[in-house]
């Protein structure tokens, strides 16, 4: 049985008809130990956290801030990013709609990114209009609006989100510089170190990720370490800055960039990086980053 198993799957497990009504927190925190027990093979140590992924389980748990739902929607983010004076490091946006249907096609440019904003992946680049399959982009993006994300992976602020089809501008990664996303993960407003993703192909999904620190010296964070390396980008302190400013509410977000042609551009913020488990990294770098994350108070809702 595939290890990372569905949301549904416990609720069979368990019985939540009860729990789920009379006793919220308890039924949520029974699924998740199951799912930790069953990915990690170890016992999810709420009470005192010490790892990054315990501490992550935690935070989704009992900080479920409003703020962490309206940064993961990727249209709602650009609002935050504006109302903290970055909105020149957005990616411009084309469009919004409720469904598939609202899409004019012939009014979009050649080339544009078709995508959900309640969720990870599912993303669809067109290059060239005229080769586009347009039924099946439809079918694709109205599926993608069905699917509860967030159930599905246990990832719940995702579930909170209105879901929206959004229409960005093709960024041009046809330079080889342009290839390169930075990744910034910020602990409790603070930048921390860069996850540098390169050689990155969107059809089968490969990538060669390194680690760097703020001053661009070449880590060792993962257990399968990339052997390149990167430039240090001109824009490394401006980077920093914008990640400093917008990760400033929250316990744990890793900020995503991509430098095009000499610009930088927002690409998300990531609250769940690989559901919690982060199982690419090193056990000492989960500790590592558990020592950072230092953990607020419960939220009150």
């Amino acid at each position: 049985m595939n290890k990372l198993l569905t949301f549904d799957y416990y609720k069979r497990k368990y019985n939540q008809i009860i729990l789920k009504r009379f006793f919220p927190n308890i039924y949520l925190e029974k699924i998740v130990k199951r799912h930790y027990k069953v990915v990690t093979g170890k016992k999810l140590n709420l009470r005192n956290p010490k790892t990054v992924s315990e501490k992550l389980w935690w935070i989704a748990l009992y900080w479920q801030s409003p703020l962490i739902v309206k940064c993961a929607d990727k249209y709602l983010m650009r609002e935050y990013a504006k109302d903290c004076g970055c909105e020149e490091i957005l990616v411009p946006l084309l469009g919004v709609y409720n469904n598939a249907e609202e899409i004019d096609f012939d009014a979009l440019p050649q080339k544009f990114v078709l995508k959900c904003n309640h969720g990870c992946g599912g993303h669809i680049l067109c290059e060239d209009k005229s080769k586009l399959d347009i039924e099946a982009t439809k079918k694709q993006l109205n599926n993608c609006l069905s699917e509860d994300y967030g159930k599905r992976f246990f990832e719940f602020h995702y579930s909170k989100i209105p879901p929206k089809i959004i229409c960005e501008k093709f960024l041009d990664f046809s330079m080889e510089k342009s290839l390169i996303d930075y990744k910034i993960h910020c602990f409790n407003g603070k930048p921390a170190f860069f996850l540098v993703c390169t050689d990155r192909d969107y059809h089968d999904d490969s990538v060669v990720i390194t680690s760097y620190s703020l001053e661009w010296e070449k880590l060792s964070l993962l257990k399968d370490e990339g052997k390149v390396d990167v430039s240090k980008p001109e824009l490394l302190n401006e980077m920093i800055e914008y990640a400093e400013k917008l990760s400033k509410p929250f316990p744990y977000v890793r900020m995503d960039f991509y430098n095009v042609e000499n610009k930088k551009y927002l690409g998300e913020f990531t609250f769940t990086p690989q559901g919690n488990f982060m199982t690419y990294y090193k056990d000492s770098t989960l500790e590592m980053m558990g020592d950072l994350l230092k953990l607020p108070k419960k939220y009150k809702r």
